[in-house]
């Protein structure tokens, strides 16, 4: 799928926009995630770097984690961004910061065993304990139906 979308942080000062294919949407259950939205689950978009432009503002950066920098807005604070080591090529947006989230329907759960306790997620899509690349789901939601696979 091609995507089009522009995005911005909570003031307005820093405004994006992104051009090309989607890598991937998935919902994030780490507890550093967690701890740097405030949320309960913090969900992901997947671009390449050079599909990302700045249109307007400063983002700034801190390291949460050896080898994790983490964009947000100079003005207002806004998380916008996660950027890793592991994947130099990437940029990993907030979906919540683009001016349509909803287009963005989430594929799949990362770190789903450092889930909220009480989040009751009743979907059909695939749980992984991490996020190693080719790793195999270690389940699925329960509306997912093990006859046809996943639809991804």
């Amino acid at each position: 799928m091609t995507d089009g979308m522009n995005g911005r942080c909570l003031c307005g000062h820093l405004q994006f926009a992104v051009r090309g294919k989607r890598l991937w949407v998935a919902h994030c259950h780490c507890d550093s995630c967690r701890r740097n939205t405030g949320s309960a689950v913090a969900t992901f978009v997947g671009y390449n770097k050079d599909q990302l432009t700045y249109t307007r503002g400063e983002r700034k950066f801190y390291e949460s984690s050896p080898g994790v920098r983490r964009g947000f807005c100079a003005d207002c604070g806004t998380p916008m961004t996660y950027e890793a080591d592991r994947c130099p090529e990437e940029v990993h947006l907030y979906v919540s910061t683009l001016d349509e989230p909803g287009a963005y329907r989430p594929q799949l759960h990362v770190f789903f065993a450092e889930r909220i306790p009480w989040m009751d997620l009743n979907d059909d899509l695939p749980r992984y304990q991490g996020l190693t690349p080719g790793a195999e789901p270690a389940s699925w939601g329960p509306l997912h139906d093990q006859t046809e696979g996943h639809k991804g």
